[in-house]
C-alpha cells in the first residue's frame, strides 16, 4: 500500500508533497544528510497530513492533483475536511 504525504518546512514556510509505500523512511530522507534536493535547505520536516491505503496509481494521481492545485489553503483544508480526501479516493480509483 502507498500513501500521499505532506511535510512542512516552518523554516520555509513550505509543504513538500509526495507519495511513498514508507513515509516515515521518507521523511526521514528528506531529513537526512544525504538529501541534496531542494528539501534539504527546509530542515528539519514536520509530518503535516498523510492520505494512507492507496494503490500506487491512485497515490500517484492524487500527488499530481495536490500539487497542481498549489494552493496552500486546499493542503490545509485536506487536513480540515477530510470529505475531501474521501472524494479524491472516490475520484481516482
Amino acid at each position: 500500500m502507498y500513501s500521499v504525504y505532506i511535510l512542512y518546512s516552518e523554516k520555509l514556510s513550505k509543504f513538500y508533497i509526495g507519495y511513498s509505500s514508507n513515509v516515515l523512511s521518507r521523511q526521514d530522507y528528506h531529513n537526512s544528510e544525504a538529501n541534496v534536493i531542494w528539501t534539504s535547505k527546509g530542515k528539519p520536516w514536520q509530518a503535516y497530513f498523510v492520505i494512507s491505503d492507496l494503490s500506487e496509481s491512485q497515490a500517484i494521481r492524487i500527488e499530481k492533483h495536490i500539487k497542481k492545485m498549489k494552493s496552500r489553503k486546499y493542503i490545509e483544508n485536506l487536513k480540515k475536511y477530510p470529505e475531501i480526501v474521501e472524494k479524491l479516493r472516490a475520484r481516482y480509483i
